[in-house]
């Protein structure tokens, strides 16, 4: 089971991540939202920590794409207070 770091907003950024992980693809904060059933504004907060704590990449400008250091999270395999 995995921890999330005093930092971070459940179940709101399990979900972007899990969003990125099983896509395998590179989403805007619009496509995250609607598939995630939330505002894109509230997505869009929560990338730039995601980003911050290099859960998730900017790939340019309007577009993510989760982290090495994001799937070992999901997997439980690290850490988040560490990052």
């Amino acid at each position: 089971m995995r921890e999330p770091a005093p930092w971070m907003q459940m179940p709101i950024d399990d979900r972007i991540l899990e969003a990125l992980a099983t896509s395998g693809l590179v989403l805007s904060p619009s496509v995250i939202a609607f598939n995630i059933d939330k505002s894109r504004s509230e997505v869009n907060r929560r990338l730039s920590e995601l980003v911050d704590h290099g859960f998730v990449k900017r790939v340019k400008r309007g577009y993510y794409a989760i982290t090495e250091v994001g799937e070992q999270y999901l997997d439980g395999d690290l850490d988040p207070d560490d990052f």
